[in-house]
């Protein structure tokens, strides 16, 4: 089994970054559990969301203690949560960033990957120019570097899952996760560590 966090602001997409994540998983024949946690039910609160996959019945009902994997939607919450609490030792953290993975300080116990998630929701009308929603740039990186991962996403089913559960703008949130996918900067030398 996989468990993945996300961690997000309100409003950011992260508990819909965590469905649309599942419904890919899911076209690929895993079976897959997510739900979100809400502190502050307001916008700008930081948010948590959770997602299980596996090839056999997810049967665990609870909250994720110690996930394989993170996403971060919000750069600004690396000051304000301990994301990493929990992770496993040769997780992947992906963050929404303009910066290298090196810059960002995480323990070499972990594997960091950066895409900037904002600019590509700027450039591609993805919400409002001062709240972007960039759920589905990162959602483009994940599946870029699903492939070190034990099971792997394609992006053929993110875009499958983008047009089912993304209500506007579908081809613009496609584009989006595309160039994501081509532009996420992995550190190389901790993805060759497991």
């Amino acid at each position: 089994m996989i468990e993945i966090r996300f961690h997000g602001r309100g409003g950011q997409g992260a508990v819909v970054a965590s469905e649309i994540l599942a419904n890919a998983f899911f076209f690929e024949d895993n079976s897959v559990q997510t739900f979100p946690e809400f502190g502050v039910e307001r916008r700008g609160a930081p948010v948590a969301a959770y997602l299980r996959i596996d090839k056999s019945q997810v049967l665990v009902r609870c909250k994720i203690y110690e996930p394989d994997h993170i996403i971060v939607l919000d750069p600004t919450l690396l000051n304000a949560v301990d994301v990493t609490v929990g992770l496993k030792p040769g997780g992947w953290i992906l963050v929404n960033s303009n910066h290298k993975p090196d810059e960002l300080g995480f323990p070499s116990k972990f594997r960091v990957a950066t895409i900037d998630a904002t600019s590509l929701a700027i450039k591609y009308h993805l919400g409002p120019r001062t709240s972007p929603i960039v759920n589905t740039a990162i959602l483009g990186a994940f599946s870029n570097i699903s492939q070190f991962m034990p099971i792997k996403v394609s992006m053929k089913s993110i875009c499958g899952a983008i047009k089912k559960k993304v209500p506007i703008q579908r081809e613009n949130n496609i584009k989006a996760a595309k160039e994501a996918y081509n532009m996420v900067i992995i550190d190389k030398e901790l993805c060759k560590a497991k």
